[in-house]
Formats: C-alpha cells, structure tokens, sequence
C-alpha cells in the first residue's frame, strides 16, 4: 500500500517544514496540504513543483493519509483539527503533532487519537522561520518508542537535531517546549532592557550591538538586528506573533504555578507584550518588546524615524 503523507497549518514555521519534508522525504505519493484558509494553501503550493504536493480544502481529504502532521497556531485549533479528522474514521494512522500548546492539550489530543486506535507522536520543535527554512529545527518527538521510529524520517527532513523523549509521556515533548520558550522570551526582554539602557546612558545600541555579535552570535545577535533596524514594527506579518508569544508566556506560568515555583521573568516580558498588542494589534512581533520597554523609558515605541 502506498504511504500517503498529508501535512495541516501553513504559519511560517510550517511552510519551511513544508518545503523541506517535499525536498528530503521520500515521498511515494504528492504531499496533501491543508490550511484552514483554502486560498492560502493554494497560493503557497504554487511555490512547490505540482507533482509533489496535493493541496485540499478539507480535513475529510486529509484524513485519508498514512501519516497526519499537524502544526497548528494554539490549543484550541489543534483540538478542532483533530477531533474533526477522527470524525471521518480514517483508518489507522500515525498522527505527529508539531503544536506549540499547553502539556494538558497534548494529553488531551493522545487520548482522542489512541482511543480510535491510531499512533500519535508529539514532536513541537525548536527554532526561528528561518531554521525552518534552512531544515535547522531541533525537533523534540515523545511516545510510545516504536511510534517515534515511524516519526524519526520526517524529523530527519525538517531538523538538525533531535531530542529523543522516546517512552516518555506525550506531554513531556510539550513541557519541554514550553520552558524552551521561557528562554526565547526572557532572551527577548534582556535584549531589549539592555538596548534602552545603552541608549538611554548615552553609550549608544551600535555599540551593544557589537559586543552581542561577539559574544551572542545566532540567535540573540538576530533579534538584536531586528531591533536595530526596526523590523520589529515595519513587518507586514510577525517573525513570532505576539498573541503566540502570550500564549506561549501563559501556559508557561501556569506550569510554573502548578509546579510551586515563579517565573518573574516571564511576567515581565509578558506585561511588555501587552503593551505590544496595544501598539501593534495582531501583527505585533514578540521583538517589539523592545518598542514596550522603549515607551517606559520615555523613548518612542518606533526607533526610527519615519522616511529612514
């Protein structure tokens, strides 16, 4: 029989993962693809050669494949996703859901899949668009051994490296993330203290800027270019959205609440990233921590100028 592969969320992590799986998987059969915007789905498979991807409009068309990835924006559009695949009965079938969501919706969404006799991995990975792009991502898979053996070639296609959680509780994979996030943002808030206080002291960012690439290079150096240029209000559509930042800031405090411990950090940054949503709306970018930090200090949100 024919392995049939079928991918759902097309967000900017999910079409470099997308491309790469086309590039590197071996693929005996086009990639379904779905969004839950049609045109969407239909605009990005025209980047892809047609022979090699199937886009669809329907969860049902989805549902007829070997191997169901997931990579959906929250908790509640991974819920949905999968409760209306397993409304068309598909037959057995390895789900692997690459969601960034709270540790209590992946055992959720397990228990849904394996109760109508299917395979279920949770595989949330690690890294930035371009990561994805580049097929750079750290993915992390958890379950049951022989299941993430069945999830390991795709990880091989969309990453440089894996975190082997294999016999370890589904959710484990996305408590894993979740702290993993914490650093992002923390990282984030730091960045942003220390450009406003280099600018505020008259020492200038230029200047903190150089020591970062020094000393940070990757990913601290990338977000402190974003602030530097101001990319972190001029972009159309956000590298890190801010609501998925809030999300992502959420479900980490309240692991941190249930666990008995604080992540001051966290609130922080998280009381920044309102201010973000205040300013910006929904295309605020977790970046634009540092237009929040700004205001405090007296400065403008934007640190360009307009016409720069």
């Amino acid at each position: 029989m024919t392995e049939q592969v079928a991918w759902v969320g097309l967000g900017n992590m999910g079409r470099g993962m997308v491309r790469n799986i086309v590039e590197k998987y071996p693929l005996q059969s086009p990639l379904i693809i779905n969004n839950r915007t049609f045109a969407r789905t239909q605009s990005f498979a025209a980047t892809l050669p047609s022979s090699k991807v199937a886009p669809v409009a329907t969860l049902e068309e989805v549902s007829a494949a070997s191997i169901i990835i997931t990579c959906v924006a929250d908790d509640a559009a991974i819920l949905a996703t999968i409760e209306s695949i397993l409304s068309y009965s598909p037959s057995p079938t390895l789900f692997i859901d690459c969601s960034t969501v709270h540790p209590s919706t992946t055992a959720s969404i397990s228990s849904l899949v394996t109760a109508a006799g299917h395979k279920f991995v949770a595989m949330p990975v690690f890294g930035a668009p371009a990561m994805a792009d580049a097929g750079a991502l750290i993915c992390v898979p958890a379950g049951p051994r022989s299941s993430v053996k069945l999830a390991l070639p795709i990880a091989h296609a969309v990453g440089r490296a894996v975190i082997d959680l294999s016999d370890k509780p589904y959710e484990s994979a996305s408590t894993l993330k979740i702290i993993g996030n914490t650093f992002i943002v923390n990282m984030v808030e730091q960045l942003s203290e220390g450009h406003v206080l280099a600018e505020k002291s008259g020492l200038g960012s230029e200047q903190l800027h150089k020591f970062i690439e020094a000393i940070f290079p990757g990913v601290y150096t990338d977000y402190s270019n974003r602030m530097m240029t101001g990319v972190y209000y001029t972009r159309e559509e956000p590298l890190f959205a801010v609501d998925l930042a809030r999300k992502d800031a959420r479900h980490a405090m309240n692991l941190a609440e249930t666990a008995g411990t604080r992540l001051e950090n966290v609130e922080t940054a998280d009381r920044h990233l309102v201010k973000v949503k205040e300013y910006s709306g929904e295309k605020g970018d977790i970046a634009a921590i540092y237009g929040a930090v700004r205001q405090e200090a007296g400065l403008p949100f934007e640190n360009q100028k307009k016409g720069e």
